[in-house]
């Protein structure tokens, strides 16, 4: 899929996966969207990456603030690509310290955000790619994320890694069902990327996290994932897959 002249929506694109994203999508010469937080750094980014960048302040799981981003999109170019990066982690265990249960809000909000906001996004990027031309045989392309949680969950991330297990599974279910309409579909599992979220990690912590990567043994960078995103928008036989991009590491329990 070509993007120039075309318009691309990053979810979470003010910081970490989603910045890199972006900032690798202009290259191509498409209009970006950077979808974030109303509270995020996001117009300041939009500003300095230039013309061709907006943002969108939306909640992922909100149908009409994303409705209003793809309107933002589409006034721009046509929609052709959609990268979903946008999520949020956060510690649960299944019995508390104090003997009483996980919290069920905490579980749910997780899921919501990652899981649910993963369906609402990519339905309604869908339905707009849908509607569009044809450009040498396709109409769009969605790239999401899930994690090497979704295999091997570590304790305490069993709402994070109930999510993710879930863009995995929705992953070739998409692929199939968006098959007649000419939209392929994704899921990039990164593991332990330097980003804002390990930024608040002491060193002594991330120094550990990166020597855990079998090989390179360090933390992945954003612009690695966002070539390998870059790379899917191009590849047209890529479709219906997650991909791994984890240095070959498998978590271990904790």
């Amino acid at each position: 899929m070509r993007l120039d002249g075309g318009s691309a929506l990053v979810t979470g694109g003010a910081s970490g996966l989603g910045l890199a994203t972006a900032e690798r999508l202009l290259e191509t010469g498409a209009h970006v969207v950077l979808v974030d937080l109303p509270a995020s750094a996001g117009a300041e980014v939009a500003d300095r990456l230039g013309a061709r960048a907006a943002f969108a302040p939306a909640d992922v799981t909100d149908p009409a603030a994303m409705e209003a981003a793809l309107d933002t999109a589409e006034a721009r170019g046509p929609l052709r690509a959609l990268v979903h990066c946008a999520g949020r982690g956060g510690p649960l265990r299944l019995v508390s310290r104090d003997g009483t249960p996980g919290s069920l809000e905490t579980y749910t909000e997780i899921v919501r955000v990652n899981l649910i906001g993963t369906f609402n996004t990519l339905r309604l990027a869908a339905a707009r790619m849908a509607a569009g031309d044809e450009v040498e045989g396709e109409r769009g392309v969605c790239v999401l994320t899930a994690s090497v949680a979704a295999y091997e969950g570590q304790i305490g991330q069993i709402p994070y890694a109930s999510a993710k297990a879930g863009v995995v599974g929705m992953t070739i279910v998409a692929a199939r069902d968006l098959a007649s309409r000419h939209i392929r579909v994704c899921t990039i599992a990164p593991g332990l990327f330097d980003t804002p979220i390990l930024n608040r990690l002491g060193d002594d912590v991330r120094r550990s996290l990166a020597e855990s990567i079998p090989n390179p043994s360090r933390l992945g960078r954003p612009q690695e994932f966002a070539a390998l995103a870059a790379h899917v928008i191009e590849n047209p036989m890529l479709n219906g897959e997650t991909i791994r991009l984890d240095g070959s590491i498998r978590m271990q329990p904790r």
